[in-house]
């Protein structure tokens, strides 16, 4: 009998995912080639799928080649019915299909909450509501301080919500000055600018831009690495090819960036600029760097394998099940020393035999995990050692 698995099913025209994230028996509930009554079920949220496999099961059949299963998803996911709501907080869900669901949603605060709040919602749609939502959820918007300096959207649409406060505006505008941003068509932003330097005060000078720095660091790496994967060997520094004279200029230009460009730069910028902006002591440029979209595998198994990585970077390592699936990362993470024993623990159950008999001997790994997995070797061993 073959073994070989199930193919994935075509995406429905237009749509920017696939059906690789539900299970392989509930697929055909999204598969264009199938009939229409099992797309129609799923349509009307009356198939058994965990909250976050419904949110992008109907996100995938708005766009269905029939109208009726197009309007009925629809209608479906505007009335979201309790029992999947909690899927609207997991950041393992689709950017495309947090930003729709908040497109509908963003009228009914208790919805709306979650997803501004899930890191994995895209900007633009937190831009475009920070529009017209209530006070509160602008609150919310507004203390992301990360989205902010990623978005000058974002501050527009503060700006022009009448719902938003004047305490908040000026909060929010105050800190993107000091940080660096000059957003010039936002008249708050100016005011702002005279509140932070002074009617008169020059502000000071802005360093380089993220766009400066990324052609420089294109410039300064060889050919022949450029062309080379992205995906960095474990341990490897992805700036071992620029030269050392480079480095260091490069690396007294990057300090001199304000913290917006920074943030730029972490979210946009290539593998080598990561790599400098990781190490930055500001928080907020270490989280850009470790939720950019285009961190790779590598990346982020060296940051867990980094005994002074920023703690806030380790805790987004380790609450990721993207990035936990992947076995590499769990066994790094369990070997630094800054990993809660908690997070340890439940990732222990979760090792191969041979692997958990090697932590349990391995120095590396602090002494409490150590412990934990020695008694969890014991324990597997004891019916063995009854049979003796």
């Amino acid at each position: 009998m073959s073994t070989a698995a199930q193919p994935i099913p075509a995406a429905p025209a237009g749509c920017p995912i696939t059906a690789e994230f539900l299970p392989p028996n509930m697929r055909k509930h999204v598969d264009p080639a199938a009939p229409v009554p099992l797309r129609m079920m799923a349509a009307k949220a009356l198939v058994p799928l965990a909250p976050a496999d419904m949110l992008g099961a109907l996100f995938m059949l708005t766009f269905d080649a029939d109208a009726a299963v197009r309007e009925t998803a629809a209608r479906s996911a505007a009335a979201l019915p309790d029992r999947f709501s909690t899927g609207l907080r997991d950041e393992a869900v689709a950017p495309p299909v947090l930003g729709w669901f908040l497109s509908l949603l963003g009228g009914k605060d208790a919805l709306a909450e979650m997803l501004v709040l899930n890191p994995s919602t895209p900007d633009d749609a937190v831009a475009e509501v920070a529009r017209t939502c209530s006070a509160k959820i602008a609150e919310i918007i507004g203390q992301n301080q990360l989205r902010v300096l990623r978005s000058e959207n974002i501050i527009r649409g503060l700006c022009a919500n009448p719902h938003a406060t004047p305490a908040l505006i000026d909060n929010v505008c105050d800190f993107a000055v000091r940080s660096g941003m000059a957003v010039a068509d936002v008249p708050q932003m100016q005011a702002a600018r005279v509140r932070v330097f002074g009617p008169s005060a020059a502000p000071p000078e802005a360093g380089p831009t993220a766009e400066e720095i990324l052609k420089e660091l294109e410039d300064a790496t060889p050919k022949a690495a450029a062309a080379a994967p992205a995906e960095a060997k474990e341990g490897e520094d992805p700036t071992a090819a620029i030269p050392e004279a480079k480095k260091l200029s490069l690396t007294q230009r990057i300090m001199k960036m304000s913290i917006a460009q920074k943030i730029k730069l972490a979210t946009l910028g290539n593998k080598e600029a990561r790599s400098f902006l990781i190490r930055d002591t500001n928080k907020l440029v270490c989280t850009a760097v470790i939720r950019s979209p285009r961190i790779t595998d590598g990346e982020v198994l060296s940051c867990a394998t980094n005994k002074a990585v920023n703690e806030e970077v380790l805790r987004i390592i380790y609450n990721s099940r993207e990035f936990t699936k992947n076995y590499k990362i769990k066994m790094a993470l369990l070997k630094n020393p800054k990993l809660p024993l908690a997070v340890g623990m439940k990732f222990l159950s979760t090792l191969r035999e041979n692997d958990l008999k090697d932590l349990s001997r391995d120095k590396n790994v602090p002494s409490g995990l150590q412990s934990v997995a020695k008694k969890m070797v014991d324990k597997k061993n004891e019916p063995k050692k009854e049979e003796k």
